[in-house]
């Protein structure tokens, strides 16, 4: 099984390299909304772009999640960037969708979770990129908060950072991601899309991402 998955880490890596969901520049660094100096820059809201794309990801997504939680009945997409993948996962489940904002609307019914929920509803949610984990959190705090049974999290893509492992366990919430940094560094270097002197930039990153190049 842990061959497979590894397996399946690397085609997706390999897969957000060639649509360019994620780019890797270590000589020119992007720069995040935080201020954070970074090498690689991600975006998968690129994959709903792509037919065969989107469905590999939602395919193996929904496929772990038949294994993994079985008895789940809802599924929840982070805003913004998991609504589309979340309602493709959903729909490949036949089960119900919400999702859930950052925070509760200023207006109208002032929802944080959009969607029709029921109280212990066993839910699994949807992210599709964990950082330092803090705005998954949010969203996993406020589906709680709504007596949801948060079975666990699935997210696309994972840059390992010890800060979201440290947040996840803290709050007791499961996560899987079909992808994560490590892996994207491997295919990266078997693909030739980096040298080996990028590989040791962007691996100094990954370890103080905040005090990187400031």
């Amino acid at each position: 099984m842990k061959k497979e998955e590894e397996k399946i880490e690397k085609q997706i890596a390999e897969l957000l390299l060639q649509i360019n969901a994620i780019k890797l520049s270590p000589e020119n660094p992007f720069t995040w909304a935080s201020g954070w100096k970074s090498p690689i820059y991600c975006d998968n809201r690129i994959i709903l772009s792509y037919v065969k794309a989107r469905h590999q990801v939602a395919q193996q997504m929904a496929e772990y999640i038949k294994q993994n939680y079985p008895t789940v009945e809802l599924i929840a997409g982070v805003a913004t960037g998991a609504i589309g993948i979340g309602i493709l996962v959903a729909e490949l489940l036949n089960l119900p969708f919400v999702y859930v904002r950052p925070e509760p609307k200023k207006h109208g019914r002032q929802n944080q979770i959009e969607g029709s929920v029921s109280k212990n509803q066993k839910t699994v949610v949807i992210e599709d990129l964990i950082s330092t984990g803090m705005s998954s959190i949010n969203a996993v705090k406020a589906l709680r908060d709504s007596s949801l049974d948060v079975l666990g999290m699935v997210a696309i893509f994972s840059y390992a950072f010890d800060i979201s492992k440290e947040n996840f366990e803290k709050e007791n919430v499961k996560l899987h991601t079909l992808s994560n940094y490590h892996f994207l560094l491997e295919k990266a270097i078997e693909i030739g899309y980096i040298s080996e002197k990028e590989l040791d930039t962007l691996n100094q990153w990954r370890i103080s991402p905040d005090k990187w190049k400031q």
